[in-house]
């Protein structure tokens, strides 16, 4: 077989390959073919541990905001949207169209069948949200001159509320007056129904967030605790619980499975030996016990030390990697804020991301994030995996590690939740320049050069772990953040 044909990437040496070639003409077979079909799924996305919130339905309060047409008919001047527009029949077309909506996204929509017409109504929908208490409003304008009624409804309800008017309804003065808001989401465009469905699955990430049980595995003792504005339950696990449960994980038919997808769909491997393969699907099953038993959402771990002597277990970052995959937010060292901005772009976009070590090529000004973790469907689990090489941990120097070989020329958003009594979000958006090549760079496995819109200077980008994300998001994020007053920074 020719070499370059099974292991095309020039960071594969001759005494790389020479050690592979050690694994047998099975494993070079499997190779082999994950060449030719990587578009073929890496794992078993379908075989995943489910997040209990996402069976959770967040409540919304639904109301339309016009007066009846019989009235304007009396009056004789209708004023935008004018004279031809139903207003009776809209709110029945949009009424059908919501529950479907609402059905698909799995948020419970509490519908008021009667048009808010005038003040008293106004105040009595506000006052019936104030009692439901629901996780927002979403308020739908039927008539320019019923503003001042739709605005007392966001001043009193006391939720976030999502705001429509159809084109053709609101003047400028009137959108600029809640357009920045903090605590509103406002949507005054032609395709109406589709920034509704943004709005709502703003509100479902939110919803699931504050009811999202984030498990990290550390040295502390057991505790639970919630965290500030966001809401999320921190469930510390003692990490004994982890060496325990990575003890008696046995290598059974679903782990050896496992470590044959990893090695059959892998574009190469350098250090690691079949042993260490096997071990990394080991580890992701030791996780799930845990994930399990511990109802978790989200996880994250005190992972470096278990890598150093004596090893109490092997880098989890094929875990990590699978977890993600599988739409399982899974963070790195404990750090808070970058698995709840994991979670939050899972929640959010349905999209995995890539937790990274923040630096800087100072000669080409391009920021250079690096991990030894990084998820292969980085564009969602109905996406082709983008390929990747099989390493050691590159700062342990042993075990089995992807290095993900992220797409050039690809559009990234990339952000990190700062947790804290007033939170912050990071936000940048950027291209993918290429993923430099080990040797002769350093750093971590999984690698890539980024340019960002707009920062002329790299090294003034803030954060360190954020989260590199596959999209053009960092305006909807905004959004978000808007619609839950967290302040952005770039």
């Amino acid at each position: 077989m020719d070499t370059k044909e099974r292991f095309p990437n020039p960071e594969l040496t001759r005494r790389s390959l020479l050690k592979a070639a050690a694994l047998g003409t099975a494993v070079a077979g499997m190779a082999t073919k994950a060449v030719a079909a990587s578009d073929k799924p890496v794992w078993d996305l379908a075989d995943a541990p489910a997040p209990p919130v996402r069976s959770k339905a967040a409540r919304v309060k639904v109301a339309f905001v016009y007066p009846p047409t019989s009235q304007l008919d009396k009056e004789g001047y209708y004023s935008w949207p004018g004279s031809g527009f139903d207003a009776e029949g809209r709110q029945k077309q949009y009424t059908e169209q919501l529950r479907a909506l609402g059905k698909e996204l799995n948020v419970e929509l509490d519908i008021l069948e009667q048009n808010i017409a005038d003040d008293a109504g106004a105040a009595a929908f506000a006052d019936s949200v104030k009692a439901a208490k629901p996780e927002a409003v979403l308020l739908i304008l039927f008539k320019k001159g019923h503003w001042p009624q739709l605005k007392k409804v966001v001043e009193d309800a006391g939720v976030p509320a999502v705001v429509v008017a159809p084109l053709g309804i609101l003047l400028v003065d009137m959108i600029n007056e809640l357009r920045l808001n903090p605590g509103v989401y406002l949507i005054n465009s032609e395709g109406a129904m589709e920034g509704i469905a943004t709005g709502l699955r703003m509100v479902r990430a939110a919803y699931w967030m504050k009811n999202s049980r984030l498990m990290d595995l550390a040295p502390e003792k057991a505790d639970d605790k919630q965290l500030p504005v966001i809401g999320t339950t921190l469930h510390t696990v003692p990490l004994e619980r982890f060496y325990e449960a990575y003890k008696r994980t046995t290598r059974d038919d679903a782990v050896q499975k496992l470590g044959r997808a990893y090695l059959g769909n892998a574009k190469g491997l350098v250090e690691p030996n079949e042993d260490d393969v096997m071990e990394a699907a080991r580890c992701y099953f030791a996780m799930r016990e845990l994930i399990e038993a511990e109802k978790a959402d989200a996880l994250t771990m005190t992972c470096l030390p278990g890598l150093q002597h004596p090893h109490k277990h092997v880098p989890p970052c094929m875990s990590f990697m699978t977890l993600r995959d599988q739409g399982f937010p899974a963070g790195c060292q404990s750090d808070l804020n970058s698995a709840l901005t994991l979670m939050l772009v899972e929640y959010l976009y349905d999209r995995p991301g890539f937790m990274q070590n923040a630096s800087m090529d100072t000669e080409s000004n391009l920021y250079f994030g690096a991990h030894c973790t990084c998820p292969a469907y980085m564009g969602g689990r109905g996406s082709k995996p983008e390929p990747y090489i099989l390493r050691s941990h590159a700062e342990a120097g042993w075990g089995c590690v992807p290095r993900v070989l992220l797409k050039e020329g690809q559009r990234v958003t990339m952000a990190l939740y700062q947790s804290r009594e007033k939170p912050e979000m990071i936000v940048y958006a950027g291209e993918i320049v290429r993923c430099p090549e080990i040797p002769p760079v350093g750093g971590c496995r999984t690698n890539a050069l980024i340019r960002f819109d707009g920062v002329q200077d790299a090294c003034t980008v803030k954060g360190m772990h954020q989260i590199v994300f596959y999209g053009d998001y960092a305006e909807p994020l905004r959004d978000f953040c808007q619609l839950y007053g967290i302040p952005v920074v770039t």
